[in-house]
């Protein structure tokens, strides 16, 4: 291989790019791998304790009709589900009477309408979490159903069998045709096998509310939501920074565990969704932050770099078989985490999104800066 001497601005090239690939290796290796190598837990028939399933709903009459029947009907030998009414204006009190009336473990609380008073969601969770009577809380919305009838069994299972207080699950999005919906399906697995790997490795820094367990005893020695209760969102990933550990702290991957929710009806809306989970970013922890921003940075500039050199080939024989090496180590990875938690084929999305989706957030993100400060939850 004839290689010439780099000049100056060559040789500055070829060190980032150095840089780079090894940011990316390392993530790859020590964030994401952990997911693809997980075992799940094996679910228990026996000795499981009472649960209390706690779940806010504000409008939500159609969900709650559609959804929340699978989730009284879990296959589980002790359990009762909470359900706060919080100021609904449409018939989610007539629903929710009704299946009381066929279902005695739901129990329902109620929030009266207050036009002159916006509280978010931590409220009527605080609440819920309140009147359960069980120990071990398991949380979900209201628009969500699970995967299976050993949801539940699946999560206290993880929870117990390693003694945790914390399980961080998976809220994954109903499979549609349409590219929109594989960006939303493809984007959701990115975040949960990243979330997921950084628990793993003893770094837990988010989950998703529509899928997550963890004690009353540590929601009440956390403070509950108290610490940020002035950030609208925030009850799943702000609750987590401030109560998870490498120790206390354990994730659910099993396919029979996810809950499935029916995706945004447009892009536009997935956007107005995304602006407000990242509207809790700012207050990661300082590490975490470094490495969030980190990752999709580098990736970009993989990516530029990776096509400079193709274009201008002086040096194309020596970087093109790295860049080829770490895109398909990634694509393994993708393969086996997606197997893993049962997500499907949506790994193939990395082919079309991989270089886009940093540039996607990175808008996201700039939405609420130039934006609104107060999103709502709704």
């Amino acid at each position: 291989m004839n290689i010439p001497h780099p000049n100056t601005f060559e040789t500055i090239l070829l060190a980032l790019m150095l840089l780079v690939w090894l940011w990316q290796f390392f993530f790859l290796f020590r964030r994401i791998l952990p997911v693809a190598r997980h075992k799940n837990t094996s679910i228990s028939d026996t000795d499981l304790p009472p649960v209390s399933v706690v779940i806010s709903a504000k409008n939500e009459e159609e969900n709650l009709e559609t959804f929340l029947p699978d989730v009284l009907n879990q296959d589980y030998p002790d359990f009762q589900v909470v359900v706060v009414n919080d100021g609904s204006e449409d018939d989610t009190d007539m629903v929710l009477t009704r299946l009381k009336a066929e279902h005695p473990h739901l129990y329902i609380t109620r929030i009266a309408p207050d036009k002159k008073f916006y509280h978010g969601k931590k409220l009527p969770l605080s609440i819920g979490i309140k009147a359960a009577k069980h120990e071990i809380l398991v949380l979900t919305d209201a628009d969500c159903q699970p995967a299976s009838d050993q949801w539940l069994k699946h999560m206290v299972s993880a929870m117990r069998s390693q003694h945790k207080e914390l399980v961080l699950g998976i809220g994954n999005y109903k499979k549609t045709k349409g590219l929109t919906n594989l960006w939303l399906r493809y984007d959701t697995f990115t975040i949960a096998i990243q979330y997921l790997g950084f628990a793993l490795r003893g770094k837990p820094y988010m989950a998703t509310g529509r899928n997550m367990a963890y004690t009353k005893q540590l929601f009440q020695k956390t403070g509950g939501f108290k610490n940020h209760i002035y950030v609208a969102s925030g009850d799943d990933d702000l609750f987590v920074q401030e109560a998870a550990n490498k120790t206390n702290t354990t994730v659910c991957v099993a396919p029979q565990a996810h809950t499935i929710s029916t995706p945004p009806s447009s892009f536009k809306k997935w956007r107005e969704q995304k602006m407000r989970h990242l509207s809790t970013s700012p207050h990661y922890k300082k590490s975490i932050k470094f490495s969030l921003f980190a990752e999709p940075v580098t990736r970009e500039l993989f990516w530029a770099l990776t096509l400079y050199f193709i274009f201008f080939p002086n040096f194309a024989l020596l970087i093109l078989p790295f860049s080829l090496l770490l895109f398909l180590f990634k694509l393994i990875i993708w393969k086996k985490a997606s197997d893993k938690t049962g997500m499907g084929k949506v790994f193939w999305g990395l082919l079309l999104f991989d270089i886009v989706q940093p540039i996607i957030i990175a808008f996201s993100h700039f939405g609420n800066l130039t934006g609104s400060k107060k999103r709502k939850w709704k």
